[in-house]
Formats: structure tokens, sequence, C-alpha cells
């Protein structure tokens, strides 16, 4: 089999899933509905796992400035921000997303996977210390394995283990960068940022906050974790994703570090990747101008976040540890999580299928995430299907 041969893992499991007839990583959309429903092997389904917080995929104004800016400055730039692909659209963004933050500067990058890979890879070289959160993204542990730097894991959301790693370092701790998330993707909690801030003043490292599941959901202003705990001016570094919340593609980096700016010229994500398009900076554009102008559209995605995770613990299904958007739903067996997904898509209801190594602790979860675009009924509709399924 050659190169292949690493592959046979994944093959052997592919083999399994299809003898239950289950393939639940290759779904395809055949036709988008709204933001909350879409036509799926020709019948309605109802989403919910999608990560579209507010529900802005289909807001007009986000659409109508696509269009716009589609229309007047094409399909795509063809190129990268160093070269041609800086347009007016892509430094009004970042001046737009450095006041949205209060911070001096911003970066945009095409993806939020990109933005971390390009600033921890640019920011940390070999002899470099990185902590992160055992439960980081897989953008996170890319980006630090891309830099070379040294890797230490602390346990999840434990400002005590990391106080320990942090100790045994030394002097060296005022060298290193800790990475943390908002929101983590998985099970839907908060990092401890205060506590982790409180670590920052004793040690004296470098803080990068990833706000990507965050951004639009946490905070009076809904700039995420950052804001809801008032430790802006503590974080060095915050970085994010335009496609979730924003209801695009693309990511961000913003501090008040002046030296960020020197980033561009050093991250090879940066300079050799095609920059966003002009009808994706244009929607991101209005989007965080619709974020930031108003609470309704968070207000109403935390009533329908409370609504499910309440209902769902009234039902005896064990949950992450907070009520947020990402609601995971803790399963048994892979084979018996596999089995439910399979059952609330056959009844209409998609919600995202998450198995080990992605799973915590190697577990299997069922996780769905809510957004403000859904219905009351809609919500009734995902905990009656839920209601039918065997209870681990």
């Amino acid at each position: 089999m050659g190169f292949f041969k690493k592959l046979s893992t994944i093959a052997h499991a592919r083999k399994e899933l299809a003898k239950l007839g289950i393939d639940p990583f290759n779904v395809e959309i055949e036709e988008i509905l709204s933001p909350a429903t879409a036509r799926i092997a020709g019948r309605e389904v109802l989403l919910a796992g999608t990560n579209n917080y507010l529900g802005l995929t289909f807001d007009p104004r986000c659409i109508e400035a696509a269009c716009k800016a589609t229309r007047t400055e094409g399909t795509g730039t063809t190129g990268s921000r160093m070269a041609n692909g800086t347009f007016a659209g892509h430094r009004a963004l970042e001046q737009e997303l450095a006041a949205f933050y209060g911070c001096s500067t911003a970066i945009v990058f095409s993806t939020g996977f990109v933005a971390n890979l390009g600033m921890i890879s640019t920011l940390t070289v070999p002899g470099d210390t990185i902590l992160i959160d055992g439960d980081s993204h897989a953008s996170i542990y890319d980006g630090c394995r891309m830099s070379g730097a040294n890797i230490i894991r602390f346990r999840h959301n434990n400002a005590a283990d990391l106080d320990k790693r942090l100790c045994r370092l030394g002097d060296q701790s005022k060298k290193a960068l800790v990475i943390i998330e908002g929101i983590y993707s998985m099970l839907g909690d908060r990092a401890p940022l205060a506590d982790i801030v409180a670590l920052k003043k004793k040690y004296g490292f470098w803080l990068m906050v990833d706000e990507a599941h965050s951004l639009g959901v946490l905070g009076q202003k809904g700039r995420g974790l950052v804001e809801e705990v008032d430790c802006l001016d503590d974080v060095d570094f915050i970085v994010g994703t335009f496609s979730k919340s924003l209801g695009a593609i693309g990511g961000f980096c913003v501090s008040n570090h002046p030296e960020l700016d020197l980033v561009r010229y050093a991250s090879r994500s940066y300079v050799f990747t095609a920059s966003p398009s002009p009808a994706t900076i244009a929607s991101v554009r209005q989007a965080l101008q619709l974020l930031a102008s108003g609470d309704e559209l968070r207000e109403r995605l935390w009533r329908n976040a409370h609504h499910l995770y309440d209902g769902l613990v009234h039902l005896g299904f064990r949950l992450g540890p907070d009520p947020t958007p990402v609601v995971a739903v803790y399963m048994g067996s892979k084979e018996e999580t596999l089995l439910c997904w399979k059952q609330l898509f056959e009844q209409g209801v998609y919600v995202n299928l998450v198995l080990p190594p992605a799973a915590p602790d190697g577990t299997s979860l069922l996780r769905c995430s809510v957004s403000a675009a859904h219905t009351v009924e809609q919500i009734e509709t995902i905990l009656s299907k839920f209601s039918s399924l065997k209870k681990p």
C-alpha cells in the first residue's frame, strides 16, 4: 500500500461505519433553507450543529454587502496579503477589529485555523516554551509543532496544575507563552481566565486567548471571555475566527503590542496564503457592526442555550459543565453513540458526532450548537427527539 499504509486504521473505521449504514463525517447538504434548516438526502433537517451562533448567515444586510463587494471588486483577490491581496476592505476590517477590542493593532488571516498557525509558529521558535490546555484545538497543537518550541500541556481548565508547571520552569516562565480558549468547542466550558491572569501577574508569562467560540457570545459587547471577566488589558494576544458568530470564514489577531504588525512579514501562513475574498470581508464588516450595535441576538441565543441545556438535564442526560451555546451530551460506547446520532438524523435533527480521540478523556459525545436563529419550537423539537434516545 506504500504511503497509504498509515491510513489503514482509518480505512478499517470507515468499513465499520459502512456496516452500520452510517457516514456521519460526509453529510452532504443539498440545499440551505435557512440558518437553522437544510435539505439533506431529499428531506428537511433541523440543523443543531453549525456554530452559526448569531444566525447571521442569512442576514440581508450581510448578504447585500457581500454582493456589492463582488460586483465592484470581483470574486477573489488572487493573491496573498503580501502581494496583491490587500484591498482597502482588508485594512478597514483590521482597523474595525482593533477598535472593537480597544486594541492598537489587528491582523486578518484567511481562516481561523491559519490565524493560530501563523501567530504561534511566528511568535515562538525552538528553545521557547509554550504551555497549552490539554483540550486545545487542533490548530493550536499544530501551531505549536510548527514552531519547534517546547510544548507543556496542563490539565484542562486547571489553573492549579498550570501553576505547578510554571513553578518548575523557574525564570523561564517569564519567556513562556500560555494559550487558552474562551469557550472550548467540545464541552462548551469556559477557561478560568481570571485565575490564569492572576498567575500571569505572578510569573510574568505571555498570554494568548482563542475566542473562536466566545466572540459574539460572551461579554456585554460580545467581545468574548476577556470582556466577560474584565481581563482584556491583561491578555497579550486575542485570536479568533469569522466562521462562527460572524457567519463567514477567516481569522484574526488583535493586540496592544505594536510589534504585532511585524508578524505580517514573518508568518508563512500570512505571506503565502491567498487573502479572503472581497465578499467575505464585506459580510464580516457588516456582521461585526451588527454584533457591536446591540445585544438582541445574543440575548436570544442565550435563551435558546438555556432552554436546550435545561431541557436535556431534565431528560436525564449528562452534559458539559456550563450552559453555553455549545451543548455537549455524554453518551455511552462509540457504537451506541453512532446509533443515537443515526436515530436523531433519521428523525430530522442534525447534531455533531464527536468520537475519541477528538472527544475529551476517551468519551463519545453528541454535540449540539445553539443559534439565535432557532425558534422555541425548534428547540422543543430537538428535545423531543433526544427524549426518544436511550440515556447511558
